[in-house]
């Protein structure tokens, strides 16, 4: 008891097809894929960042203060594009 045969594992397939249809299946599998990457991707970002000594000074010469790019994941079909921090603009 316990131990899955290829019956079993061929009957288990047969329900989740089924269950998700054929159509969304290849979605489904693409879509985890590419949160997968995006995962690894920031979690070398926070290593990254980890590692880094806060006496680098920033480099000016590429970006504004006001200014970051945000990186595509790897694979993804979009570019790279700067993005404008949001700015406080309430009087107190």
């Amino acid at each position: 008891m316990g131990r899955l045969g290829p019956t079993e594992i061929i009957l288990i397939l047969v329900v989740i097809i089924l269950l998700f249809g054929a159509k969304k299946l290849p979605d489904m599998a693409r879509s985890l894929g590419k949160s997968a990457r995006i995962l690894k991707s920031e979690a070398k970002a926070m290593k990254e960042d980890k590692s880094s000594t806060p006496a680098d000074p920033p480099n000016d010469d590429e970006q504004s203060p006001s200014q970051r790019v945000i990186q595509a994941a790897p694979g993804d079909v979009s570019t790279s594009r700067p993005v404008n921090e949001p700015t406080d603009t309430t009087k107190r």
